[in-house]
């Protein structure tokens, strides 16, 4: 005999499917976290890998409030600080991994995620002659600016708000680093 529909036996169907969903979902969480975790600490230790030189120590994550901005930083003794620094792109956030050496000195830069359009300002993090162009930047001699705008960064080509955005991120963590040094 079917169950007479109306508004208790509604609920109470409902509440059934939202439990068993409920419950399913804690499960698949439950066996995804830690692979998630160890994914996201593989990520991080490769990015930082390739944004200072090689060391035998283990970096130290701290964090920096910087004009109201908390920024996320590794400290790697004897190689420097990999700085992460996000700032809105065209497409969205865009999160950019910077080394800089223990004498101010940007070693390399990598983009950990970003929104931004494929074939224009995703080029930001493939394209070599862009990336490149940071590595060994000394902000004391080189203003961290796209031409466009007075500065002595090349942006890419129909890219200007990505590679200014770009810029921003690595002068942002230019001002961390000097923050992080200042007492030293």
């Amino acid at each position: 005999m079917a169950a007479k529909s109306n508004l208790r036996n509604m609920a109470l169907s409902l509440t059934l499917v939202c439990l068993v969903c409920s419950g399913l979902l804690g499960v698949v969480y439950a066996m995804t976290a830690e692979p998630i975790r160890k994914a996201e600490e593989a990520k991080v230790a490769a990015s930082i890998a390739r944004v200072l030189p090689e060391s035998e120590a283990q970096p130290v994550q701290e964090s920096i409030n910087v004009d109201g901005v908390d920024y996320t930083y590794y400290r790697l003794p004897g190689a420097g600080y990999a700085i992460i620094s996000t700032v809105g792109g065209f497409g969205g956030p865009l999160s950019v991994m910077v080394g800089i050496s223990e004498d101010g000195i940007v070693v390399n830069s990598v983009v950990l995620s970003h929104s931004e359009t494929p074939g224009l300002g995703a080029k930001c993090a493939t394209d070599v002659d862009f990336i490149d162009q940071f590595k060994g930047w000394d902000p004391a001699e080189k203003r961290l600016v796209v031409r466009k705008d007075g500065g002595d960064v090349d942006a890419i080509t129909a890219s200007t708000i990505t590679s200014r955005a770009y810029t921003k991120a690595i002068a942002n963590a230019v001002v961390v680093y000097s923050k992080l040094t200042e007492n030293e």
